[in-house]
Parts: structure tokens; sequence; C-alpha cells
């Protein structure tokens, strides 16, 4: 007798989950070497930045930073505690969220490099400007109708750290904000994420962040 034809099996659920799997490691990968996604929680980067954006940031070494560029951060040990105290079961769902773009960070910051290695870094002069070494710095980026800094304020960029602050001065809470803390407000190069390369969501926003000129030209580069 002529046994039935089988019937090819089709891929199925096994097919789909072995695709699921590839697909976030891969993701993974680019996320860890090359590029990673970002929610913006706060106002503190306007008008740049706004309340839930999400930005493409771009990894870079701190090596390749200029006065100027907006970075994201690990502020573990500076802006944050080390340790959240929320225990590794909370820690773990909030860095998903965090992963997936759903939520923000407590530890991650976006805010503008003011000052480098070697900088002084002073606010304000007699012309009420922020000065880098002595020379004062064009702020285009600072929202409309804030001053430079409120708070007065005179520090020397140690190395291997940099001074940090947001556009939106009157609402940012930044290395100003620490000047009294241990590391006094300055965060470790070796902490610095990548650069903001692209806002991705909302669409109505989809633009590239464009990477300004050099806020001061000093003597003092990169603490050399």
């Amino acid at each position: 007798m002529e046994q039935p034809k089988r019937q090819p099996r089709k891929p199925g659920w096994r097919f789909a989950l072995l695709a699921l799997v590839l697909a976030v490691a891969i993701s993974a990968v680019v996320r860890s070497l090359w590029v990673d996604v970002y929610y913006i929680p706060s106002a503190s980067m306007e008008p740049l930045l706004l309340t839930g954006d999400r930005i493409l940031v771009e990894r870079t070494g701190p090596e390749s930073l200029n006065r100027g560029d907006v970075v994201v951060f690990d502020g573990r040990g500076s802006f944050a505690p080390l340790n959240s105290g929320n225990g590794p079961v909370v820690d773990a769902l909030a860095e998903t969220g965090r992963w997936l773009g759903l939520a923000g960070s407590d530890t991650t910051y976006v805010k503008r490099v003011i000052g480098l290695p070697g900088d002084r870094v002073v606010c304000c002069d007699a012309n009420g400007r922020l000065t880098v070494n002595g020379q004062q710095v064009a702020e285009p980026y600072v929202y409309p109708g804030d001053t430079p800094s409120e708070m007065k304020f005179s520090v020397e960029v140690p190395a291997g750290r940099l001074w940090l602050m947001g556009d939106h001065r009157s609402l940012s809470a930044d290395s100003r904000s620490l000047l009294g803390a241990p590391g006094g407000g300055m965060v470790p190069l070796e902490r610095v994420i990548g650069r903001p390369v692209q806002i991705i969501w909302p669409l109505d926003r989809f633009a590239a962040v464009a990477r300004p000129q050099p806020a001061a030209t000093t003597t003092t580069t990169n603490g050399q």
C-alpha cells in the first residue's frame, strides 16, 4: 500500500524564536560597539533636545571630544551614586526598559562639554559671560532667556575629567550642582558613552544633531 506523502514541515515557532534571538543578539552587538538609543527624560537640554525624545548615540572615545560637544555619559560616581540601592532585580528591569527605549535612566545623562582637562572655567565675567581660560564663550545653544549661570563659580578641570552643563541652565542639574561633592562635579572621561547624532523619535522631530564648532579656542587642549 502506498504510504501517504508527508507534508513538509513549516518553520513554525522555532524558526521565529531563532530569528528573534539572532535579531536581539545582533542589536546588542551593534549597540555595544557602535550606536545606542537613549531616552531624554527631562528639559535640561532644551531647546536642542526635548523631554521624550529618543536619540541615536554614536559611541566615541574621549580623546575626540571638543568643547561644545553634547555627550551622553554614565553619571555613576559623579552625578549619581555608584549603587542605586534598588537591588539587582529592579536594576535589571530598569536597564531593560532603557535598552528598549521605553524609559530614561537614573544614571545616564546628557550634557554639553564646557571644560576639558586643564581648563579654567569661570562664570561670570564683568559682561555676564562664561569664560574658558580667560576667553569669552559664545553660547548660542543656551535656552532663550537663560543667563550663562545664576550660580557663580571658578573651577579648574583636573586631568581625566570634564566640566559639563545643560543648555537649559535654569533647569539643569549639572557640574555646578556638585561643586561641594567629592569630585567637585567633574565627570571622568572614561564615563562618556558617546555623542548624540540623530533624533529618531518622535517622527516629527526626526533630525540630525549637528556637531558644533568648538565653543572656545584656547591654548589648552585635552590637558596637554
